[in-house]
């Protein structure tokens, strides 16, 4: 991994793909795909570079709605991409030949990276515990001027703590066959009645779809539970005269 082209060199895959899907769903499908993807190539700390520059563009690319009405483009912590990337070059299994998949779709970022979790880590233990399945990999990288891993086991933990910050929900981590994905999303911390209400404040009533864009819920069904409870409480009513697929709410008057 610290060849000029460390591709050339390992028999196994070892290449990151970065792929823009311009979807929301769980499963994308090839015609999401909004271009070719991309390849980088290279040693362990360029992929690095290469890899977040390259996914900073197409993020920069993606509009989110805001509770005003307005899109803004989409806002994820540089540091918490930055630490799964990296967590994503140093821990992977390179004896698995793939590669390493960085996909951003217009909600989430998911950095899929080969292999499972290594030794005696797991999905509860993985912020507390230590283990470096590439200890040579991550010594060296650690040895760089302004290195990109700290080598202090703080990455993941990092991770949460930007996500926080920037009022984003926590990553979302899995291990799927054989491989372990760190998915980062764009959905507010705010509770979903927040968010409605505060749309509110600047719209004069929200449907279904908006709504459920805002607060990052998939499902239309658990979107109207939330709104019958503002309903009960007295917060929002429903539009005269809007019903069915049209159906809309408003502030109480």
């Amino acid at each position: 991994m610290y060849a000029d082209e460390p591709s050339a060199v390992v028999p196994k895959k070892c290449a990151i793909k970065v792929a823009r899907y311009e979807t929301k769903e769980r499963t994308p499908k090839r015609e999401h795909l909004a271009d070719t993807p991309l390849t980088i190539e290279g040693p362990a700390r360029v992929q690095i570079e290469r890899t977040l520059d390259a996914v900073l563009g197409m993020v920069e690319a993606v509009s989110i709605l805001e509770t005003d009405g307005s899109f803004v483009p989409a806002r994820y912590p540089p540091e918490a991409l930055k630490e799964i990337v990296v967590n994503a070059v140093i821990h992977r299994d390179y004896n698995i030949s793939d590669d390493i998949h960085v996909w951003v779709f217009d909600n989430r970022i998911e950095v899929r990276s080969p292999g499972v979790l290594p030794g005696h880590i797991t999905l509860d233990n993985i912020l507390t515990e230590r283990f470096a399945r590439n200890p040579l990999i991550v010594r060296l990288l650690n040895k760089y001027p302004n290195p990109p891993n700290k080598d202090i086991g703080e990455g993941l933990n990092t991770v949460f703590a930007k996500m926080g910050e920037a009022k984003l929900k926590e990553p979302e981590m899995e291990t799927t066959g054989t491989m372990f994905v760190v998915t980062l999303g764009h959905t507010s911390l705010a509770r979903p009645e927040e968010i409605v209400m505060k749309y509110l404040d600047s719209n004069d009533e929200i449907v279904n779809k908006v709504a459920r864009e805002l607060c990052g819920i998939a499902s239309e069904n658990t979107m109207k539970v939330v709104f019958l409870r503002l309903a009960k409480a007295g917060r929002i009513e429903k539009v005269p005269g809007k019903a069915g697929g049209k159906s809309a709410w408003r502030k109480t008057v």
